[in-house]
């Protein structure tokens, strides 16, 4: 399904509009994120050696998606940086303390999108602005449509999974401690993962 093209020329414009998806045509809407069946998720390189992996528990956000026009489709996401975990207290408290992600004064991580386009089959790439802390810098987030469903509560519902590579000191996540033997304890480089389901709201007045 392509749910992000752009049209190069009129004609193709024309074409386009005449051979509209139906299947496609049908996703358009406004859907929210469940939290419940979706997961935001990171692994970074511990000590040089190995990964540990962590996750978001808390956040809600957007997603606009239109079945016949796809670039007019966005996503808004809010992360609640409190609710990091890393599957140990001690080390989830480091990454919400001030050395990190300083959670007391920024509580939020934020995403808004600002493009999308379809890389080719049910592949696609969503471009918007991520905000940690006080710097907002533009991130590309690789997508692959899973597909579409009424589950077992009548709900409609639509799936992605993603990833993007990002470096933590572009958004000013600096804080690290040398190894005697050389390096140093945190990667900068960051592995970002995302399992989206989200769920579609009741058209007006249904």
């Amino acid at each position: 399904m392509a749910l992000f093209t752009r049209k190069s020329t009129a004609a193709a414009t024309a074409t386009e509009a005449l051979a509209v998806d139906p299947a496609l045509a049908a996703l358009t809407g406004t859907y929210t994120l469940d939290p419940a069946h979706s997961s935001i998720g990171f692994t970074v390189r511990h000590a040089m050696v190995t990964n540990v992996r962590g996750s978001f528990g808390e956040h809600e956000g957007t997603l606009v998606l239109d079945g016949t026009d796809p670039a007019n489709s966005s996503a808004s996401i809010d992360v609640k940086i409190a609710s990091v975990d890393t599957g140990i207290a001690d080390r989830d408290g480091h990454l919400a303390s001030s050395d990190f992600f300083d959670a007391e004064k920024f509580p939020l991580m934020t995403f808004r999108s600002t493009k999308a386009e379809q890389l080719g089959g049910e592949a696609y790439r969503i471009t918007g602005d991520l905000t940690i802390k006080d710097v907002t810098r533009p991130l590309a987030i690789d997508l692959e449509l899973n597909g579409s469903a009424t589950d077992v509560y009548g709900n409609e519902r639509v799936g992605f999974e993603g990833s993007a590579d990002i470096l933590r000191s572009d958004w000013g996540l600096t804080w690290n401690a040398a190894l005697e033997t050389g390096g140093v304890m945190v990667s900068d480089k960051v592995k970002l993962a995302f399992d989206i389901s989200a769920i579609k709201a009741a058209a007006p007045g249904a």
